[in-house]
Formats: structure tokens, sequence, C-alpha cells
């Protein structure tokens, strides 16, 4: 088995294979509600750098236990009593772990429960797709805790909830959950029956009969082309879409559209 999806070779992520290249990564610290600490970033920085290459085809990422994750872990960072160039270092880290999974081309489905709390928000907006049932919540305590984000809420949060309700989690520890936190852009499912897990592994086992080009494509350009100039954005598509649209693997799904056998689009009954 490759190293990077041996679930032997982790110490912090629960790995568990399934069908069609579908896998299951847990946060595995549930003592502490998953909280993230150096070990658990560098864990997920390994995978995520080279789970396609792998063979990965979609991934449920979720939490061991009650929670999904309660943030960066306050403990380890108040006994390291790092230096500000440390704790710079530590950051980037986080952006490289978070930044191969938002542009690593796998889908990455998060099946959030419980706490999403801080730098497990900031883990969480880094997924493409997020799953919650009506007992998770989100929050960013930072500003309670003397303390700045350090791993993208700047960035990703505010991207999908606006800079000004950022502004107001961060600095009132303000806290969404339920439909609420749906309509706020914070997660696209809320699950009443069930739990937040089976309805993302639903959508994994979906998502990874596509085409691994086109799931590349819909995973990591889409983030390149929101940081370009319209301009350059609508290059960029143009020079995707031909690659995508024109690769072989497709043709056999355009000949059953054409044919009239593929399924076909309809709205809930």
């Amino acid at each position: 088995m490759n190293d990077v999806v041996n679930p032997d070779t982790y110490e912090t992520l629960a790995i568990s294979e399934h069908d069609n290249g579908l896998y299951v990564v847990k946060l595995n610290r549930p003592s502490k509600r998953n909280a993230l600490d150096v070990l658990t970033i560098e864990e997920l920085i390994r995978f995520f750098s080279s789970a396609r290459m792998a063979g990965v085809k979609a991934v449920v990422l979720a939490g061991e236990g009650a929670h999904f994750c309660a943030g960066l872990d306050l403990v380890e960072h108040w006994k390291a009593d790092r230096s500000a160039d440390d704790f710079m270092h530590v950051c980037l880290r986080w952006h490289e772990a978070f930044n191969k999974m938002e542009y690593g081309g796998v889908p990455i489905i998060a099946a959030l429960q419980g706490a999403v709390v801080g730098g497990g928000l900031e883990l969480a907006s880094a997924a493409h797709v997020r799953v919650i049932d009506s007992g998770t919540y989100f929050a960013l305590p930072e500003g309670q805790r003397g303390i700045f984000t350090g791993g993208g809420a700047t960035i990703r949060v505010s991207d999908m909830i606006g800079k000004y309700r950022m502004i107001d989690m961060v600095l009132t520890g303000r806290v969404y959950q339920g439909q609420e936190a749906v309509d706020l852009g914070l997660a696209q499912y809320i699950v009443e029956d069930g739990t937040s897990f089976d309805k993302a592994m639903e959508l994994a086992e979906k998502v990874a009969q596509n085409l691994p080009l086109t799931n590349f494509a819909i995973c990591s350009a889409v983030s390149h082309m929101n940081n370009m100039s319209g301009m350059d954005a609508a290059y960029a598509e143009a020079f995707v879409g031909g690659i995508v649209n024109t690769q072989p693997a497709a043709r056999e799904r355009l000949e059953a559209f054409a044919n009239k056998t593929a399924a076909r689009v309809r709205p809930k009954s």
C-alpha cells in the first residue's frame, strides 16, 4: 500500500479506504475535541500533497467523536511559548495544509458535527463542500482568547460569508448553527434526519464517479480563477475548458448524452 494512504503511517489522522477511490480522513484526537496540533497539520500536508497521485478520487473529512474540530491546540501553543517568528511559521504550515486541500484537485466533502470553531472553521473552509447537522455550530472566538486568526479565516471564511460578518464573528464570538449557518454560506447542506457523515458519504460516492480530470479542474481551477482578474480568469477558463472538454474519457459520456441514454437532469418532484 502506498504510504500516503496507509493508515498505519499516521498518528493523528484515522484514514480508511472505501469503494471507487473514496477515502475517509478523520481527525483522531477526540479527547482534545480534535484540536489541531503541529503533528496534525503536518499529517494533513502529507496526505493532501499526494492524494491525487495516490489514486484518491474523493475524500470525506470528519472528526472522531462528538466534535469536528475545536481549532488550534491552545494548550500546546501556551506550553510552547513561541516567539513571533516561530508562530509565523506555524501559521505558514497551516496555510500549506489548507492550500493543498483547496487547490489539490481532489474533492473534499466535510462532514461537520459539534464544534467547528476557530482553526476548525478554517480547516472546514478549505473543503469544497460542507455538510452539517442541527447540532453543528460555528464560531471564531479568537478575539476573546486574545489572539488573531492564522489559518485563512481572513481569506476563506470572509469569502464565504463576507468580510464584515467574519469580523463580527471574531470580535464578538458570535455563534452560528442550523439553517442560519447554511443561509449565511458556512455550509451547503444541513441534515435533519440521519448524520452529516452519512450525507457526506453519499455526496462523495457520487462525486467519485466523475472523471478525475474534470474533478481536478472543478476543485483546483475555480479557486485559481477567483484569484485572477476577470480578463485573466476568462482566458484561463477557456484554456482549462479546452483541455477538460476534449479529454478522451469524456467521449463515452458525451455519446451517451447524444444518444439520450445518459441520466437526465430533473428538478426534485
